[in-house]
């Protein structure tokens, strides 16, 4: 019985993300779909003495139809070693920087053409370092039809999904009834996770999963799985 997630990528995610696809058995990254702009696929937070700050992926961005496949990096701007010079800087103090910086490193050298394919290394470098063995899968490489919910429930047929884990937020707009109908268990994510030891004042949680990497090194892996069970659809 094949549990499934699909969610679009992410740059550098939050530990919530990882956390969804330890809590799967096949992971479909939602990549032909519409890139959004001033999002977490281009983008992600860290912590610094004087609050959170944005480290951004400038991106070729020409019409609202591109898709995140398609969405090119802008290799004109040095953003990498922005990146990095303000990851080492701001967590110069935390235990486990080098490890944070190795992941990124990694990342950064890759020189990916697209958003997707950037950040798709960046996401399985840090499963590797995470223990998680979850398969991804493009969604693009799966050609599936339909719009909406319909589409959805072609990818989890395509891999013959009995369960598919969605985001919270999806929760207002899919058609329930469509999974049901398929015979696909449906539920939805928690998000509930225990605090570990950061810099810079109050805990952040919406921050890089770097941030918590960097702080608690090895153990990460062990502060990953959300306290609370997902919420199941009957």
């Amino acid at each position: 019985m094949a549990k499934v997630g699909i969610i679009q990528s992410s740059y550098i995610p939050w530990r919530g993300y990882f956390d969804f696809i330890q809590n799967v058995d096949i992971f479909i990254v939602f990549d032909d779909v519409q890139y959004t702009i001033r999002d977490w696929r281009s983008r992600n937070r860290i912590k610094t003495e004087t609050g959170l700050k944005w480290l951004s992926v400038p991106v070729h961005h020409v019409s609202r139809e591109q898709l995140i496949e398609n969405t090119d990096i802008d290799y004109t701007q040095s953003w990498q070693r922005s990146h990095r010079d303000q990851f080492r800087l701001n967590y110069r103090q935390a235990p486990f920087v080098d490890d944070a910086l190795k992941l990124f490193d990694v990342m950064l050298d890759s020189k990916e053409k697209t958003i997707s394919q950037l950040n798709v290394t960046g996401i399985k470098e840090i499963n590797q370092y995470l223990g998680i063995s979850t398969p991804l899968v493009m969604a693009s490489e799966l050609a599936a039809t339909g719009a909406k919910t319909d589409r959805l429930i072609d990818l989890l047929n395509k891999v013959d999904a009995k369960s598919y884990v969605s985001g919270p937020s999806a929760a207002d707009y899919l058609d329930k009834s469509l999974f049901k109908h398929h015979g696909i268990q449906l539920e939805f994510k928690s998000y509930d996770y225990e605090e570990y030891p950061q810099l810079w004042g109050a805990f952040e949680g919406a921050v890089t999963v770097l941030d918590l990497i960097a702080n608690c090194g090895p153990d990460a892996k062990k502060l990953l799985k959300s306290r609370s069970p997902n919420i199941v659809v009957e």
